[in-house]
């Protein structure tokens, strides 16, 4: 099943995203209403810089908001393909790389929501990902990368 790049996540990703939706709905939507009336109660609006920041802060909250919802909606879970595959990179592999240098690095296939590069977790949507995807051990893919192309070897997959 081929996925859109742009919206694959793990069930434990959507499970942060409904978290994290939960709280700005809940405590943050809180937070700022009371900023607001407390604000009001200073008096005149119109010169009231309390009230307008709590505004504009309102304002990004629920334009957050409605991103998280909008990526909540449009998110498609993916797990670790277990079936016939195995071996071979995919959303959710451990796969180990090898570059001309002889320098082995790990990365984990993830969403870009819960991508952490210098923690070896790698966006499906990133250029090295993409080069990835479908390889198996021993095959070369070359990237493109702000620093040059770059030839990697797939050492082994998980």
């Amino acid at each position: 099943m081929v996925h859109e790049a742009t919206n694959l996540i793990t069930a434990e990703g959507l499970e942060a995203l409904n978290a994290e939706l939960a709280v700005l709905e809940g405590e943050g939507r809180r937070e700022i209403a009371e900023r607001i009336k407390t604000a009001r109660e200073w008096g005149d609006l119109k010169e009231n810089s309390e009230y307008h920041d709590a505004k504009n802060e309102q304002a990004h909250l629920e334009t957050k908001i409605a991103r998280l919802r909008e990526k909540i909606a449009d998110a498609v879970i993916v797990e670790e393909d277990t079936s016939g595959s195995a071996g071979v990179v995919g959303f959710g592999s451990t796969v180990v790389v090898r570059d001309p240098d002889g320098r082995e690095q790990t990365w984990r296939i993830v969403s870009s929501h819960d991508a952490a590069p210098g923690d070896g977790r790698l966006s499906a949507e990133s250029p090295v990902a993409v080069a990835l995807l479908g390889r198996a051990p021993g095959d070369q893919t070359s990237v493109s990368l702000p620093r040059g192309k770059r030839t990697l070897t797939v050492v082994s997959v998980s």
